[in-house]
């Protein structure tokens, strides 16, 4: 990477702390790993909000990952019910529990290997839970974070294995958790899919896909 663009990428990171801070929030509503873990198999392909509330009532019914894999996977889609793909995310959470009671002693693993090894959890769902609670350095690449990634210049990627490795490479680790949840704020607020408000970004100087002349 060339010096010119070590400090670009450094400018864009210095703005969106400026602009998001450093603390890095989880949106999720959960208090353990576990809960965790069942929110971000659930937040599949749809909001956090809406994860927020199926998830009090589940964990009210199933506290715990022994609850929750002795459950009737009817029981669980009846609670889910609102969530896009509710009865393959109901069998999965109900899988994924039972296999961290049996194999894990009901903790949930710290590994990438064995975190994808559970039922409905990919590498990005793995990556929230490395960053997000065990601290260690991640890249979760959603589709925010794919497509602003991409008009930032930082990858010309599309599949998300092929960004994370593009992001590894130019981003330093102590960035890593943080871009995500940093993305996702300039994608809900400024970069919109549809409607980009390039005039108003705090990047548009020095993003190559700013739509401003």
């Amino acid at each position: 990477m060339r010096m010119m663009e070590k400090d670009r990428v450094a400018e864009i990171l210095c703005r969106l702390d400026e602009q998001y801070g450093t603390e890095k929030i989880c949106y999720l509503d959960h208090e353990t790993p576990w809960q965790l873990l069942i929110a971000v198999i659930l937040s599949a392909q749809c909001t956090d909000a809406r994860v927020n509330t199926v998830t009090g009532p589940l964990f009210e019914r199933y506290p715990r990952p022994e609850d929750l894999a002795g459950a009737d996977v009817s029981d669980v889609e009846e609670i889910i019910h609102p969530l896009g793909f509710f009865r393959s995310k109901a069998r999965n959470i109900v899988l994924c529990s039972r296999k961290i009671v049996s194999e894990y002693g009901g903790e949930v693993p710290k590994t990438l290997e064995e975190l994808t090894s559970l039922a409905g959890v990919g590498r990005k769902t793995a990556n929230v839970i490395l960053g997000n609670i065990y601290d260690e350095p991640s890249i979760v690449v959603d589709t925010h974070v794919k497509r602003i990634s991409k008009k930032l210049g930082l990858t010309k990627e599309t599949e998300p294995e092929k960004v994370e490795q593009d992001l590894m490479k130019v981003l330093p680790k102590d960035h890593w958790i943080l871009y995500n949840i940093q993305i996702i704020t300039l994608g809900r607020q400024l970069c919109v899919a549809r409607r980009p408000k390039c005039g108003e970004c705090f990047l548009k100087d020095i993003c190559p896909s700013c739509e401003v002349m």
